[in-house]
């Protein structure tokens, strides 16, 4: 889905249509909350072991928290496309 998203929103953003806006913050919702999903569930399997520096796990699930909240996290952007809406 998060794939789907992505090459919509490119395909809109060339078409230079309207509804560029709506789309961007739909997918950058859809995919901040894949990724949170995604980093902390591998934590979680992983264990304790899964924050340590020496396994690339904590590495990756503090960039995801970062990139979650880069340009607005999740919230900000279902709001957003919520009041595209008219919402």
């Amino acid at each position: 889905m998060c794939k789907s998203l992505v090459l919509k929103a490119l395909q809109t953003l060339d078409e230079s249509s309207g509804a560029c806006v709506e789309l961007a913050s739909m997918t950058k919702a859809k995919l901040s909350e894949t990724a949170h999903k995604a980093s902390t569930e591998a934590v979680q399997m992983h264990g304790g072991i899964g924050m340590t520096d020496e396994f690339d796990i904590g590495f990756f699930l503090k960039r995801c928290r970062i990139l979650e909240t880069l340009y607005g996290d999740r919230y900000f952007h279902l709001d957003r496309f919520a009041r595209q809406r008219g919402y």
